[in-house]
């Protein structure tokens, strides 16, 4: 498994940012933790113990621009991909709009809470969807 996404790129960023398309957006999000946080002041933690701290101080602010878990699941096997991949937090999280996604990673006391994330994180994927009807054909 590829090890090192953890936070976005300044072009990644911005490709988000400019995107057209306006509207409520998907994030699929796939995280790894590590065994041990990885903290530039060395408090020990867990990585699944930082997370949590993360999710704990992000999650008003989450809920402030209109942030909801849409989708939660608990990752079993890769069927198609890497056999040495897996995932210790898979959900999808709903925005009402790229720019409410924008207000929460820019806000003062997400960036704080964004260091345990960035603590805790091996490497993972956050991938932006487009909610498409639902139906019986793929």
């Amino acid at each position: 498994m590829d090890e090192g996404f953890i936070d976005p790129t300044k072009a990644s960023f911005a490709r988000f940012r400019e995107h057209p398309r306006q509207g409520p957006v998907n994030m699929l999000n796939l995280v790894r933790f590590r065994d041990q946080a990885a903290y530039p002041d060395g408090r020990a933690a867990t990585g699944a113990e930082a997370y949590a701290a993360y999710g704990r101080e992000s999650q008003p602010i989450f809920q402030r621009v209109g942030g909801q878990i849409i989708w939660r699941g608990r990752f079993e096997l890769t069927v198609i991909g890497p056999e040495d991949e897996r995932w210790d937090a898979c959900f999808i999280a709903r925005y009402p709009s790229p720019d409410a996604f924008v207000e929460m990673v820019r806000y003062p006391a997400y960036r704080e809470a964004v260091k345990h994330r960035q603590a805790a994180v091996l490497t993972s994927r956050l991938i932006r969807l487009e909610n498409l009807p639902l139906g019986e054909a793929f």
